[in-house]
């Protein structure tokens, strides 16, 4: 799981070195073949979560829609920075941290959701027995340092009669999920269709605890695609062109994984094949799932999720739900 706390002082620092450089975004931006420049910034380095973007890119989706897009990685500065600045046009970002944001007056908007149902939980290997919250007692969880881990996890050991205060939470960085269950950890958070598939592939057998097998309210959207307040004012009709570009992205994914897959891999050949291959036939039927298009989201979703956040301390005060993300921009 990515780190998702927003740093505040950080992006309000952006806002203001941005706010009179029009320069700095590169919205409105035309090259010379007469496609405007825009640029959507990853949350990570590229996986299956990302793959409808980059076949919009691959099969010119974007071009049909009169956009020349650059897919860019966060580096130093997170997605969401970068979004609410307006130094990128979109962003990959998350439920979670958009509702943080929100909540400091960080300008962030939800614009569709990459996959309609969470599909995170607690992964641990299979020797160890955690089938349930109970047993994450006199464990020891290996995460990323936010306060948000410690509440969904005494969260769902609350429902199980478990007590939080037995498991043992350590930071482990940067460690990658194999390494810290064999050497430091015994369980930590997950998103199945990435680090399960590879486990799968890897024949190492792991119990997964999910969030949305203990809570409704946790069946939140993540990821989920970003723009900023300032950039549905000023320029709505390239975000419609966005995502029109980027809806068909997805739903070739739903229907072709394993060309998808291929599309993913050519433009990040460092990826395991297998594992993006895999990958995407486990994710592709996750999209859209339920839902009646690819990326609706749902207020009560958004509202479910701010009160569990602000039931557990995590928020200063409530969400406004309803200006937090918007349909309107999605494909009619």
């Amino acid at each position: 799981m990515k780190k998702w706390i927003v740093i505040v002082a950080s992006v309000m620092l952006l806002l203001t070195a941005c706010s009179d450089n029009k320069n700095e975004s590169s919205a409105g931006k035309k090259k010379e073949k007469g496609l405007k420049q825009v640029s959507v910034v990853l949350d990570w380095t590229p996986n299956t979560n990302h793959t409808g973007l980059y076949v919009a890119k691959e099969k010119g989706y974007f071009k049909d829609e009169g956009l020349d897009v650059d897919i860019i990685m966060p580096g130093e500065a997170g997605a969401d920075q970068l979004v609410a600045s307006g130094k990128t046009d979109f962003g990959v970002s998350y439920q979670e941290s958009i509702t943080q944001a929100r909540i400091q007056g960080v300008p962030l908007v939800s614009i569709a959701a990459v996959i309609q149902h969470n599909t995170s939980g607690f992964a641990s290997p299979k020797e160890k027995n955690i089938t349930s919250p109970k047993d994450f007692e006199n464990k020891t969880y290996g995460g990323w340092g936010s306060p948000v881990e410690k509440a969904v996890i005494s969260s769902l050991m609350k429902k199980d009669k478990a007590d939080v205060n037995k498991v043992d939470i350590v930071n482990m960085g940067d460690t990658d999920f194999f390494t810290a269950v064999k050497r430091d950890i015994d369980f930590a958070w997950i998103y199945y269709g990435w680090t399960g598939v590879e486990a799968e592939l890897r024949n190492q057998k792991i119990n997964m605890v999910y969030l949305t097998d203990y809570s409704d309210k946790l069946d939140y959207y993540t990821p989920v695609l970003a723009t900023n307040e300032k950039m549905i004012a000023k320029d709505p009709e390239t975000i419609k062109h966005f995502l029109a570009a980027v809806s068909k992205g997805y739903q070739f994914a739903i229907n072709h994984p394993d060309d998808a897959a291929n599309i993913l891999i050519k433009a990040a050949p460092d990826l395991d094949k297998k594992l993006v291959k895999a990958s995407q036939k486990w994710l592709s039927p996750k999209y859209q799932d339920d839902a009646p298009k690819w990326g609706e989201q749902k207020l009560s979703v958004w509202e479910n999720y701010a009160s569990w956040m602000y039931d557990n301390g995590l928020l200063e005060k409530k969400l406004d739900s309803k200006k937090a993300f918007t349909n309107e921009f999605l494909p009619k």
